[in-house]
């Protein structure tokens, strides 16, 4: 009984974190989609994404001269380095690396650290969306 009673447990928490695991999967279309809906409500007037702004955004030095391309490089479809530790890091571009943008909590807390370093500040929901539609355009 105790020893069915144990499977059972170890079961139901499998099935648990498969479900917990399942439920922060997404695509750069979904994080797009969660930021679109988050413009709307911060900015009544919101138009859209631009991968056009998202470059400029993303390759402009900020007040820190610090830009995403400082570690990311031009090309966000290269590995590129951390500014300061040397880190290698693995290429932005989601057709580069298929991981990028496919969980929700990682972009989160990726968007708050790197835009804090680069801007000294959150990013808006708008410039968020414009990068990673920049960054979706991105082949090659």
């Amino acid at each position: 009984m105790i020893r069915t009673l144990h499977v059972l447990v170890l079961v139901f928490m499998a099935v648990a974190g498969l479900v917990s695991l399942s439920a922060s999967a997404q695509t750069p279309e979904d994080a797009l989609a969660t930021l679109k809906n988050e413009a709307k409500t911060s900015t009544p007037a919101f138009q859209g994404f631009s991968a056009g702004a998202g470059e400029r955004f993303f390759k402009q030095t900020h007040g820190n001269e610090l830009s995403c391309a400082s570690c990311h490089t031009e090309n966000p479809f290269m590995a590129g380095k951390h500014a300061k530790t040397g880190k290698i890091i693995k290429a932005l571009a989601p057709a580069a690396n298929a991981e990028r943008f496919s969980d929700s909590a990682k972009v989160d807390k990726w968007f708050k650290r790197n835009c804090n370093d680069v801007l000294g500040r959150v990013c808006t929901p708008q410039e968020k969306g414009d990068v990673i539609a920049y960054l979706l355009a991105v082949k090659g």
